[in-house]
């Protein structure tokens, strides 16, 4: 059973009513994304800012029922347009992670890494989103594999990030998402020196207060998995077949079962 402390921080990436090959896996319809929200409210989940979280998280008393953070990466313009509306109607708060250098354009590092290119959010919906109450994180400059790079491209790419967004929304930007989701102890070094109090991983789990705050494991929503496997992961962080796929298969290679008989 997970921990009494422990946070789901759901990731979700895009949404779309027609997902792009190569980039399925990370794509739900409107219509999936409606349901989870849906059932979040039904099953006394309230979602809760990572700002909140984070000012609270060793006052499990302080946060209202079962506290969520939910979360979107990368900044698609179609996901936003339909996550909005469904938030709206629930009055969910989210947090919404940007590349800030490529604003109003196309994902040009999906387009090296699956062959995909989606639009982006820009400036202007940017400012709306963060005036109807969102979140706004930084998701750094390009989206590079900041364990890839020197320690001064990887500051400039995050310290450059969060003084963007500051500077075009007029709001403060204290969280990043590491794109890719790659860190390591230098790169949770340099985003704590850029300023930043969090650090979103892609690493499977819920979230817990005494961890390092640079280094938050996260929810992953993906895309072909059920309602209940949505509701496994609020609890434990793996989808129901992650989780008894390997215990299944261990048997079924231990045990071995007789042939039916045949009929005459």
């Amino acid at each position: 059973m997970a921990d009494a402390k422990a946070i789901p921080i759901l990731m979700y990436h895009h949404l779309t009513r027609h997902p792009p090959e190569g980039f399925a896996k990370y794509a739900l319809s409107p219509k999936t994304f409606a349901r989870q929200m849906k059932l979040l409210a039904l099953a006394g989940y309230c979602p809760v800012s990572l700002d909140a979280w984070l000012a609270n998280r060793h006052d499990r008393g302080a946060l209202p029922g079962a506290p969520v953070i939910i979360s979107f990466d990368d900044g698609f313009g179609e996901a936003i347009e339909h996550a909005v509306p469904v938030l709206k109607r629930h009055r969910f708060p989210a947090i919404f992670f940007l590349v800030a250098g490529l604003m109003g354009k196309a994902s040009a590092w999906l387009m090296r890494e699956r062959g995909v290119e989606l639009p982006l959010l820009d400036w202007e919906r940017a400012a709306r989103l963060h005036s109807e109450g969102f979140e706004i994180g930084s998701h750094t400059i390009t989206h590079p594999r900041l364990t890839g790079i020197s320690r001064s491209s990887c500051y400039e790419e995050l310290r450059g990030s969060r003084l963007m967004l500051e500077d075009r929304l007029g709001c403060p930007v204290r969280h990043l998402a590491y794109p890719f989701g790659l860190h390591n102890e230098a790169v949770r070094t340099t985003a704590e020196r850029a300023g930043y109090v969090s650090g979103l991983t892609t690493e499977i789990g819920l979230a817990r207060p005494w961890e390092e705050p640079h280094a938050l494991r996260r929810v992953p929503v993906v895309g072909g998995e059920s309602l209940l496997d949505f509701a496994a992961r609020l609890l434990t962080g793996h989808a129901l077949r992650e989780q008894w796929g390997p215990a299944l298969a261990r048997l079924r290679s231990l045990v071995k079962f007789p042939a039916a008989e045949s009929r005459p």
